[in-house]
């Protein structure tokens, strides 16, 4: 049961049955699956970028024209960051494949992996919690939920919390962690 108090959520129960029922409607393996298929789409743009970006840097045509022409340079620089970006998104995409879809223990704390929601004055915030891919948006059942690094401040934050615990997200807005799946 939730009550409302000074504008945020408090959960009377943080054990609740509520919610429990909550993390059940979640399919974590659906969350997977399209953060997943995000960050392929993700890297199949950013492949044919860095791509283009590597035969720009080598195409004979950006050669300097003289000692103050530094475009050969700069696209180096560019496909250079672009392939960096690449195998990040590679190292991420290997990493959500190899997580599982299994739903925490109702009474387990935020940790890696975890599915949290939180209720705010400003509505209801999910998160998933990853070593990967921080900023990832993707719409479950018509909800925004948002992948965050356990080492981003928010992360840090709810990592060990449990549900029914409270937070402050920023000043003048707490947050009650309202389920953990």
């Amino acid at each position: 049961m939730m009550k409302r108090t000074h504008g945020f959520y408090t959960c009377l129960s943080p054990r609740s049955e509520h919610l429990k029922a909550y993390c059940l409607h979640v399919n974590k393996q659906v969350v997977l699956d399209q953060i997943i298929a995000n960050l392929t789409t993700e890297l199949s743009a950013l492949t044919r970028a860095a791509n283009d970006a590597f035969a720009a840097a080598t195409d004979p045509d950006s050669k300097a024209e003289n000692k103050y022409d530094t475009r050969s340079l700069e696209a180096s620089y560019v496909a250079r960051g672009q392939a960096q970006r690449v195998a990040e998104l590679q190292e991420a995409v290997h990493v959500f494949k190899a997580m599982s879809g299994e739903p925490h223990p109702a009474d387990s704390p935020i940790g890696m992996g975890s599915l949290a929601s939180l209720d705010t004055s400003e509505g209801p915030a999910h998160y998933l919690i990853a070593a990967h891919a921080g900023g990832t948006e993707v719409q479950v059942d018509g909800h925004d939920l948002y992948v965050i690094t356990i080492a981003s401040p928010l992360g840090q934050r709810l990592q060990g919390l449990h549900a029914g615990d409270r937070l402050l997200l920023r000043p003048g807005i707490e947050a009650t962690v309202a389920s953990v799946c």
